[in-house]
């Protein structure tokens, strides 16, 4: 499960899922007051105007923290017929509740509006941002204002919620959610730090953004390239699948047995990796007729080879040698990882392996010098044991992480994502610079 530090984190984590949202015609809506921490992260990150939605949440009278509905500035409400008709509520008793909150609604936007005119949405992209979904009810309701007030396209970017909520929002063109696990109960599980926002920091954070220098239109950045491409390799071509974002790190990808480019797990991790603005290159380091062979599939010198030569035409011909690179092995294939990591000159930066075999490259991991995540399954056991007596190898930063209940294919529910929460900060720390800390052992 992954869980944010605060509201702060969590805000530039989203931000670079948001990249692409970066110039002059996006504005950024946070919702007070939890969700306005996170959008002022989002709001500096684009170089964006920020403003807020002033939404509350219609609770039951006797659960006030399950929503039966919201209602919104300029008049605009949502009622959950279901949940009010499960829950026996009366139409007095709705009334009384939406009469509540309704003064407490005018009363917050009175005193922000007294100090924040609104942001102009006519033809814009309105960003509205909060620190997690439940029901959705909040969030439908924002939309629909931003709708209301003109915006071009409606984006709502949360850190967490639950999938069924998530895929379920009509109200928004888009949503970006960071993470989506099983069960979610509640957003402040998610968070370390959910203290409660108070109403004069929301009015600081609003302040502090309006005092930033005003955007600029900063010239229009390459746009991705995602495609598939033949790598030439010992006479053969590896195929393989590119995703490459105008800038920022690359993450190759090394299969394991019995698996290729396509393998949905390692594919699911990869499009985690590309929310937060990390390019992918997903690779077959075997031909077909060479994965039939068992000798082939566990030769890690052959794969490591491999691997270093796409590395190697992945900085000549596209990454060029600024971007920094980085390994994610699963099974047989994080062996290939470490073997190839541990060259002299390598240029990768870190390493992830997923229920990997690092004990079939146990002769060269003290010669690997990147930062390296060894992801295992809590019922892998067999794996887990080979990963521990290979940690004791690395000299390099290093850390184990156990996914509690999970198998060594992350086939239970939560388990791959918490995969890619684990590798997706694994990379977005390390490859954001060149700078190798103390070692670490677990």
């Amino acid at each position: 499960m992954h869980v944010f530090k605060d509201r702060s984190e969590a805000g530039r984590e989203l931000a670079r899922a948001l990249m692409r949202f970066r110039g002059p015609g996006t504005v950024v809506l946070g919702l007070p007051r939890g969700g306005v921490p996170v959008a002022f992260e989002v709001a500096v990150a684009l170089n964006a105007p920020l403003d807020v939605i002033v939404v509350r949440k219609l609770g039951l009278p006797f659960q006030p923290e399950l929503a039966m509905g919201a209602i919104g500035e300029h008049g605009v409400r949502i009622v959950d017929e279901r949940v009010r008709r499960l829950s026996g509520v009366t139409d007095r008793e709705l009334a009384l509740v939406e009469q509540h909150e309704r003064e407490v609604l005018e009363s917050r936007a009175a005193r922000i509006r007294a100090v924040r005119a609104p942001e102009d949405l006519r033809e814009r992209t309105a960003i509205i941002v909060d620190d997690g979904i439940a029901t959705g009810s909040t969030a439908r309701v924002a939309c629909r204002v931003a709708r209301e007030l003109g915006a071009a396209r409606v984006v709502l970017a949360v850190p967490v919620g639950p999938r069924d909520t998530v895929e379920d929002l009509p109200e928004a063109d888009e949503v970006v959610c960071l993470s989506t696990p099983s069960p979610f109960r509640a957003v402040g599980r998610f968070y370390s730090d959910f203290s409660a926002t108070g109403d004069d920091e929301v009015l600081q954070l609003l302040e502090a953004a309006a005092q930033r220098p005003a955007a600029t239109s900063p010239a229009a950045p390459s746009p991705p390239v995602h495609q598939d491409v033949a790598i030439p390799v010992d006479g053969l071509a590896v195929q393989g699948s590119l995703f490459l974002p105008a800038d920022g790190g690359i993450v190759v990808f090394a299969h394991g047995s019995g698996s290729s480019r396509h393998s949905p797990r390692n594919r699911a991790v990869a499009r985690g990796l590309e929310r937060v603005g990390l390019g992918t290159l997903l690779l077959d380091l075997l031909t077909p007729e060479e994965e039939l062979e068992r000798r082939a599939v566990f030769d890690v010198g052959l794969l490591a080879s491999r691997l270093r030569a796409a590395t190697e035409w992945l900085v000549a011909e596209r990454a060029g040698a600024g971007r920094p690179i980085g390994y994610f092995g699963a099974s047989t294939g994080a062996g290939a990882a470490l073997w190839a990591a541990a060259e002299p000159g390598t240029p990768v930066r870190a390493v992830v392996s997923r229920g990997g075999r690092p004990d079939l490259a146990l002769a060269r991991l003290a010669g690997v010098t990147a930062p390296t995540l060894l992801i295992v399954g809590g019922a892998d056991r067999q794996v887990l044991e080979l990963n521990r007596e290979a940690a004791r190898h690395l000299r390099c930063p290093h850390r184990i992480e156990v996914v509690p209940g999970a198998t060594h294919l992350f086939e239970e529910p939560g388990a791959l994502d918490a995969v890619t929460h684990l590798a997706r900060d694994w990379f977005t720390e390390h490859l954001r610079t060149e700078r190798l800390g103390a070692a670490s052992t677990a």
